[in-house]
Order: C-alpha cells, then structure tokens, then sequence
C-alpha cells in the first residue's frame, strides 16, 4: 500500500454537513461550523474565499477549496464585503433556490467534516491552512452528483452524502499533490524513489515491526548507512524518527477512533506496553495518550451539542 493510500483509507465522513447556496451581488456568508475540514466550490460563478488568517484567495468555477482548522471563514464575492450570514452547524444540509439560478447568480457548494475522527491528523498536518485546487487539476463528475442529492429527501442521503465528500476530498488532494511544484509532503514527493518509497512502504504497512535501520535497510536492498542518508535526504528526518512520528499518529486516531484500551493500541503500533507509548506519545504531543483520548471524547461531544 502506498503512503497516500494508507492516509486516505482514514478518510471517512461520518455525518458530514453540506450547504448549496444561490446568492446575488453583494454577497458574503461567514462559515462557523467549527469543522476541522472543510471543502468549498462554486458550482457557476466565481468568489472570494477570506481565511482567519492569511489573504484571500479567488475560487473560480469548478476549483475546490479546502480549509483547514475550526476557525471561521468568509467566503464572498469580493474579498472586502463584509458578511451579510453567518452559516454555523444548524444552517447545513441546506438548499436555497435549488430550481432557480438568476442570470449572474452564483451558486456555492460547501461540505464539511463535521466529526473530528473522519480525517487522520497525520494527513490535516500535510494541508495548508487554505489550499485551492484548480478545475483542471481535479474536476470531478461527483460535484453534480452531490448537488443532486441534496434536492431530495431519499432513505440513505446522510451515507451517501458522506461518501461523496470522501471521494471529493480524495479526488482534490490527488489533484493538488500530482500538481508541478505543489508543496506537497516529503513522504508524497519520495514516493518515486524505489529505496526511499519502498522503505516507506514497510513502515507504513508494519509499524508494529521492531524495525531498526539495520533491518529496514536488508529489506531495501542497501546498506545501511546509504538508506540513512537518502531516506533522511528526501524525507528530511531520519528512518526511525519518522517511524516514530507515523506509530504516535497511528495511535493518535485509534486512541479518538476506537474504543482498545491504550495498551492494545501500544501493541497495534509497535510499542510493548502503556508506559512505552505513553512515554514516546507524550514526548511528541505533550500529553499522554488518555489525555488525548478525553479530550478528542470532549470536543466529539461539543460538535454533536450533546453534554
């Protein structure tokens, strides 16, 4: 398995919000969903997207826009109109004006991943804050589809709607890594390198392995000290500390995503027992692993309003 399959099989809306807007000039709505992803495209038009931070980018037809982090957004028709409507949680899995498009209309489309679990945080940390993928890099028929399924009220639209923003979000992130000079991630970039995508391979596919790099090299098919050096090269850290980042982010979601005792996860990782994880766990994020678990618990429960 490759490593951007690997992350994307993490990938799975569960309850995800989506919004189809008709909107006229002047226009400005301010997202507030608190989702830790969003995707946003505009259907027939052209906008403006405005980040928390940062300066604004344009969006035009058809390009899909993925914002990371919980902080509001403006999306609007000119980077400096001020926002008329404020689209939280409750406003989603809306439809306004579906049938009637004004002449110089334009039409929004905006999906969120409303549970935090539904994207591995390995894979958030690789985005941008804000991240525009252009109509030629990743045009995608399910854009018509997800329209069309928001206009009916049919058994099963919550799975489907979810199934479709995985696919959207899978499409567009191909798009944006297969892209001449994307930022893309150093484990994207090495994965044509035979040594380097191939030892990332082994650890992505057995992380509970006691692999040193003495091993890891035997199974590439160099030496040792040459392994370290291109690995650490093209990745920018070297084998083993990227093997420790992968089995701490492995588990990270399972610690959020399951209900295993930390103990079980440890093992699933590569880690003998909870004190070893929890030693390696806090060393990288500061917290121990049942700290996170609480507090991924906690912020599940603010997003669905329960208490």
């Amino acid at each position: 398995m490759d490593v951007l399959t690997d992350l994307l099989d993490g990938v799975r809306a569960r309850g995800a919000l989506f919004s189809r807007s008709v909107m006229t000039s002047p226009w400005s709505l301010r997202f507030a969903s608190g989702a830790p992803l969003t995707l946003a495209t505009v259907l027939r038009g052209q906008a403006w997207l405005v980040p928390a931070e940062g300066e604004a980018v344009r969006v035009r037809s058809g390009d899909i826009a993925l914002v990371r982090g919980s902080a509001p957004y403006t999306v609007a028709d000119e980077p400096d109109t001020p926002p008329r409507v404020v689209i939280d949680r409750a406003d989603y899995c809306g439809v306004s004006d579906p049938a009637v498009v004004p002449d110089g209309g334009t039409v929004l489309l905006s999906g969120a991943y409303d549970n935090p679990g539904g994207v591995s945080e390995r894979l958030l940390r690789a985005l941008p804050p804000v991240l525009v993928i252009p109509d030629a890099d990743c045009h995608s028929p399910m854009l018509a589809l997800v329209t069309a399924e928001l206009t009916r009220d049919s058994p099963g639209q919550q799975a489907v709607l979810d199934r479709l923003l995985d696919l959207l979000l899978i499409s567009a992130l191909r798009g944006w890594f297969d892209r001449p000079g994307t930022s893309a991630p150093p484990w994207y970039r090495a994965a044509d390198d035979p040594v380097v995508g191939h030892a990332l391979r082994l650890l992505h596919d057995r992380p509970a392995e006691p692999w040193t790099v003495a091993k890891l090299a035997a199974e590439t098919g160099i030496s040792r000290a040459a392994l370290a050096r291109r690995f650490t090269a093209r990745i920018g850290e070297p084998p083993m500390t990227y093997l420790t980042g992968w089995r701490i982010s492995l588990a990270a979601d399972l610690l959020r995503g399951t209900d295993d005792t930390v103990g079980a996860i440890a093992r699933k990782v590569g880690y003998a027992n909870t004190f070893a994880l929890s030693v390696a766990f806090k060393r990288l994020r500061r917290i121990t692993p049942s700290e996170h678990r609480a507090a991924a618990s906690g912020t599940r429960k603010a997003s669905t309003g329960r208490q």
